[in-house]
């Protein structure tokens, strides 16, 4: 008997798309075109679904272009990928809800899936007729959802509305049902898209847990995600699309990593020269981010021992603002690593400007990390500022990009990676007992 649960063979999708309207210099050119519109746009509806084998025009796209992998009973597969990358029309396709152009997918098992938030509920019915109809549409008996109800609702959250319609819930409450629904009533195969983009942080934990525990049950999953510390939390292997085509197929850690490093160069520097289209507002407004050495040098590429400094440049525009700054920094897997702000319980040293009434004029303020903190890796900088303590004027995410290499570890020159997510210095002593 076969272990393979999916089995993708050369799938490929395309579609074609509007084209921009054309333009008419005169007025008997447009009435023209009037009276011709009806026949055009049946010619138009027509070519949507007609395509020339060996047609390529400025109209079509491909949306997915010769896909093909296999994923065995049990496995967790991640796909990752930037917007466009054809992730959801994959999922689609392995639903049947859309055909693809070439190429087909076998399945093996009984699927369920989740692919947008309330997709597959009847916005009429109730969480309960819902629930019901669900385990139906999977081939399930009364008596086996009967069995599996109570643990649905309960897992959901949403006891209290579960016997109103569903088209009255919350986004929220809708992902949170379907999910339970998706994760429950027993499906060898589940494929979930971007589930965890809604609901709190405490659902979206029990949402990571429970498809571990259907992980371990033997059940197939397939997860299209943007959160790269699910995917690595979750998924033994995954997937790299790249407009519509298959870019990397391995280990989940090692792909994520590959994603991260391909969708952000190395950039030591930022800077906002014209005030006009600078971010932030008429009170505040950022003019530069930098990382340099204590030499003042940009840097991108920075020894594991050495301090290295984080800059930040702005406009104070109004007289009297009390003024902030602060930082995010993220790693390769898109963990964050920690945030931190001038705030003096967040200094070694008091910032004497923090909070307290300056007149306008270009401000800097500094944070220092010392070296020996953070791990070798890549790492991306957030840079807000604001004023009043808490009130933030002006966010940018992810602006500055270095890396961090290992020039210390002898088990970097064995090639592997010293784990964690921090390299502290700390301090260690024995003694005889």
């Amino acid at each position: 008997m076969s272990d393979i649960a999916i089995k993708v063979n050369n799938i490929s999708k395309r579609y074609r798309i509007g084209l921009k309207e054309e333009l008419h210099d005169t007025f008997f050119e447009a009435a023209t075109s009037w009276i011709k519109s009806p026949i055009t746009n049946f010619r138009l509806l027509q070519k949507l679904s007609k395509f020339n084998e060996d047609e390529e025009s400025e109209d079509i796209i491909w949306a997915l272009r010769d896909v093909s992998f296999e994923v065995k009973k049990g496995e967790v597969l991640g796909i990752i990928g930037k917007n466009g990358a054809g992730k959801s029309t994959l999922l689609k396709i392995l639903c049947r809800i859309t055909e693809p152009t070439s190429g087909n997918a076998s399945i093996h098992g009984r699927v369920a899936s989740l692919l947008e938030v309330g997709t597959g509920f009847h916005q009429e019915l109730t969480g309960r007729e819902n629930i019901f109809l669900n385990g139906s549409i999977l081939g399930m008996t009364t008596v086996e959802i009967k069995k599996k109800f109570d643990e649905i609702v309960e897992f959901s959250g949403v006891e209290k509305y579960i016997d109103t319609p569903v088209k009255r819930y919350s986004s929220g409450m809708r992902v949170r049902l379907a999910f339970s629904v998706a994760g429950h009533l027993d499906p060898e195969i589940l494929l979930i898209d971007e589930v965890l983009a809604v609901g709190d942080y405490d659902f979206q934990q029990k949402c990571l847990n429970k498809m571990d525990e259907v992980s371990h049950e033997g059940r197939t999953v397939l997860i299209v995600s943007h959160n790269m510390s699910s995917i690595t939390q979750l998924c033994k292997s995954a997937i790299l699309l790249d407009s519509g085509k298959i870019e990397s197929v391995g280990n989940a850690r090692d792909i994520v990593s590959e994603y991260i490093r391909k969708g952000s160069s190395s950039t030591g520097e930022m800077i906002w020269s014209n005030l006009e289209s600078a971010p932030g507002d008429n009170i505040l407004k950022l003019h530069s981010a930098r990382i340099l050495s204590s030499d003042n040098e940009v840097l991108s590429e920075i020894d594991i021992e050495k301090e290295f400094l984080i800059e930040i440049k702005y406009w104070n525009l109004k007289n009297g603002a009390k003024m902030w700054v602060g930082i995010h920094l993220f790693n390769e897997l898109d963990i964050h690593v920690f945030g931190s702000s001038n705030n003096p319980i967040e200094s070694t040293q008091p910032d004497v400007l923090w909070n307290t009434p300056q007149p306008e004029g270009m401000y800097k303020t500094i944070c220092r990390i010392p070296g020996r903190l953070l791990n070798a890796g890549i790492y991306s900088v957030s840079v807000a500022i604001g004023i009043n303590t808490l009130d933030i004027i002006a966010h940018e995410k992810r602006i500055l990009t270095f890396t961090i290499y290992d020039t210390i570890s002898t088990i970097q020159k064995r090639g592997k990676k010293s784990s964690g997510i921090i390299r502290p210095r700390l301090g260690w002593e024995t003694d005889r007992v």
